[in-house]
């Protein structure tokens, strides 16, 4: 779904019903209001539900990783594995790598002060890890 493009009341239904399938959520949580009642990673599942349907071509996730018990973690970063296509791009921001046991970047950044002081891949994540952050 782009963005100012109207779909039909059934057509959004059936990319609802769709995406909470792919998120393991009961058709119920869309009753919900957002935000509202939810735990954190009821929170985060939400977020990556409006992510589906929202289809964005870019999204920034800031720490979408972070408070999740390991189902939740699982079934968030599935939902966004799901989601990556060749069309859009989905940049993860986080402190640890849990969330790489279930997806790999394509690029991995280290920033201190705002600069970009190294790049890699799934191997740099997997470093830092180990060694974290003093040689910076």
């Amino acid at each position: 779904m782009s963005a100012g493009k109207r779909i039909a009341p059934a057509e959004f239904k059936k990319r609802l019903e769709h995406a909470l399938a792919m998120l393991k959520l009961p058709p119920a949580f869309a009753e919900r209001y957002v935000n509202e009642g939810l735990s954190g990673g009821e929170k985060k599942k939400a977020e990556i539900l409006q992510l589906a349907l929202l289809a964005p071509r870019v999204a920034i996730l800031d720490e979408t990783d972070s408070g999740l018990d390991v189902d939740a973690l699982k079934t968030v970063a599935s939902g966004v594995k799901a989601l990556c296509t060749p069309a859009n791009a989905f940049l993860i921001i986080t402190h640890y790598t849990r969330i790489l046991d279930y997806l790999t970047p394509d690029t991995v950044y280290v920033l201190k002060a705002g600069k970009i002081v190294e790049q890699g891949g799934a191997a740099l994540a997997r470093r830092l890890e180990k060694e974290g952050f003093g040689k910076y």
